[in-house]
């Protein structure tokens, strides 16, 4: 089965870190930038932050600049997204997702996959 799965969510206090994982299952990501998006209750679903097929280039949402990182590890065919001084708006459903290409924090065209999200919730 061909798929994505985030791990790494959890709840958090203010100030506090994660490091969410998107691991590809039945394919290699070799050949896919990789977008992370979430999704707060009531809220539209948002680019957080997306790495280039190589990793060569990264792009981050100014809302998490100099606390959020974007990495990847093709040997073990997974993308991470490290997240520092959380604040409860980060609050949300985090998704990962392959495509072709990054356009700033956004997959483009349309993602081929789509992972099943990790909530993360930031609260005191």
């Amino acid at each position: 089965q061909l798929q994505l799965v985030e791990s790494g969510g959890g709840l958090v206090q203010p100030g506090g870190s994660l490091r969410l994982s998107c691991a590809a299952s039945g394919f290699t990501l070799d050949y896919y930038a990789i977008g992370w998006f979430r999704q707060a209750p009531g809220k539209e679903r948002e680019g957080v932050s997306c790495i280039s097929s190589n990793g060569d280039s990264t792009n981050l949402a100014d809302s998490v600049k100099g606390r959020f990182t974007i990495s990847r590890d093709n040997a073990k065919n997974t993308v991470y997204l490290q997240m520092n001084s959380l604040k409860p708006e980060d609050t949300g459903v985090y998704y990962c997702a392959a495509g072709a290409e990054c356009i700033a924090t956004i997959v483009f065209p349309n993602p081929e996959y789509w992972g099943q999200g990790t909530q993360v919730t930031v609260s005191s």
